[in-house]
């Protein structure tokens, strides 16, 4: 077998018992068709050097990797969707394939998505549809070149099914995904516990969680283990959201199942990406009344945060869950001016000036009615692009008084990097960017003539992207 000296198996999962997981089988699949492999992702792990028929037993066939799990685990959770509760979640379509150490020397899990039935599948057929896997291929791509922690999409198999679904042109293919995660522990595996009443479970999982995933807690002025624990979910999340925001990305189903405790973004069903600066824009169709529109993500994830102190009060107290609650807001705007300026390319300044060149910067979006990632591409850097922005197409959207309150602010402020802008992609008339329009247009070549050169052509401009703009996605 062909893997690396740092594959370093770690199947960590099992330990916590039965109460948390049940043992499934992977569906099989008449047609393997490899259509995807993230080498990059894969060399993290020690799993680079596999050959093309190992990497098909390990991500189409779903066979076991060695020294890891011996069987897939579909993990028992519940979660509020929409903000109502529903005990009867799980994983319905993917399951934990296996436990891995990376290179830095974290815990993460490769997961799937379209592997078969579980006892959770809730009369769904387990399965996922090519497009599906494509629209996560280019959700996860293009967040970590905006530098937003996410999960990475590392395999796409098409399976020769054909599904019927209501959301696309029927019969559509179907393909078998493995995401490479930090955690699939989410807010709604507390709250499976808490709804049975399962003290002891509670404090398994949070003790289980510290050990694994976030061993440095401060547990400096707490009581107990669970503050310590929801104070640094609490930091994630809110720098999660900065990240969402200063990409303009519209996750679209932010419940409770959909929130990791390692603040890191994953489950990219109908996100989106903002044309333009619209607090209410929203990502799924279904979603009639805008709760989890673009303006109102940071109050969701807040929301859902209360939701997961809520399940950990029988094992802590009100006091000791406060500190953390207390600080989201705090820490959100903290995060969201950092992340403004990271995708600037600037230095940090003070929090009044940052704040202002913020605010400068979201009024002149939101009156200029530009494309939002425009802002980023033209004054990355500061004001030495000031010529070539005002000499393109984009000029009619610098002018006013917005752009002029904006451009002063800006002034006062220094590069981060002196050579980030000598990077070719600066060079380009117009950003790479990921509206629903393109994402389309890149699957249309697929869906018609099975023609794969445009997923490839977009994939190499955003990861072009993501090298000029050197972001270091971060739980925070």
């Amino acid at each position: 077998m062909s893997f690396g000296r740092n594959y370093q198996p770690a199947p960590s999962f099992p330990s916590l018992g039965g109460e948390f997981f049940d043992g499934v089988e992977a569906a099989t699949f008449p047609r393997h068709a490899p259509r995807y492999q993230n080498q990059r992702a894969a060399a993290s792990v020690g799993l680079a050097e596999l050959s093309d028929s190992e990497w098909e037993q390990h991500f189409a066939r779903l066979e076991p990797l060695p020294r890891n799990l011996s069987e897939p685990l579909a993990l028992r959770y519940h979660g509020h969707q929409f903000q109502t509760y529903n005990p009867w979640l799980g994983d319905g379509r993917g399951f934990l394939h296996a436990q891995l150490l990376d290179d830095q020397g974290r815990l993460l899990d490769l997961g799937t998505k379209g592997s078969g039935t579980t006892p959770y599948s809730r009369g769904g057929d387990g399965r996922l549809t090519l497009k599906g896997a494509v629209r996560e291929l280019l959700a996860t791509e293009m967040l970590e070149a905006l530098g937003v922690y996410t999960s990475k999409t590392f395999s796409v198999f098409e399976t020769g099914e054909h599904l019927q679904r209501s959301d696309e042109p029927s019969p559509t293919r179907a393909g078998i995904m493995v995401r490479l995660s930090h955690s699939h522990i989410r807010f709604g595996s507390f709250q499976r516990h808490a709804f049975s009443r399962r003290d002891d479970l509670l404090q398994q999982l949070l003790e289980f969680s510290h050990d694994n995933y976030l061993p440095g807690l401060d547990l400096h002025g707490h009581d107990d283990l669970a503050g310590a624990f929801l104070d640094e979910v609490v930091a994630r999340s809110a720098h999660l959201v900065a990240t969402w925001m200063m990409a303009g990305f519209v996750h679209g189903v932010l419940n409770t199942d959909n929130m990791n405790i390692t603040g890191e973004s994953f489950d990219y069903g109908p996100w989106r990406f903002l044309p333009t600066l619209d607090p209410a824009f929203t990502a799924a169709y279904f979603d009639f009344g805008g709760l989890y529109a673009y303006g109102k993500q940071a109050d969701a994830v807040q929301w859902n945060l209360y939701r997961l102190a809520d399940a950990l009060l029988p094992i802590s107290s009100e006091a000791s869950l406060r500190r953390g609650l207390d600080s989201y807001e705090t820490a959100l705007a903290a995060a969201t001016r950092r992340q403004f300026l990271a995708r600037m390319g600037l230095q940090c300044r003070d929090e009044g000036a940052d704040g202002a060149l913020l605010e400068a910067a979201l009024l002149l979006l939101r009156d200029s009615q530009m494309p939002f990632e425009r802002i980023f591409f033209d004054w990355h850097g500061g004001l030495r692009r000031k010529e070539q922005a005002l000499a393109g197409k984009a000029a009619e959207w610098y002018a006013g008084d917005a752009f002029t309150d904006f451009a002063e602010r800006l002034g006062g402020f220094e590069p981060s990097e002196q050579g980030a802008l000598d990077h070719a992609y600066f060079q380009d008339e117009a950003p790479c960017t990921m509206i629903i329009e393109e994402m389309e247009a890149t699957w249309e070549p697929i869906a018609k003539d099975d023609h794969w050169a445009a997923l490839d052509r977009k994939l190499a401009d955003i990861r072009r992207m993501g090298e000029a703009l050197a972001l270091q996605p971060r739980p925070r």
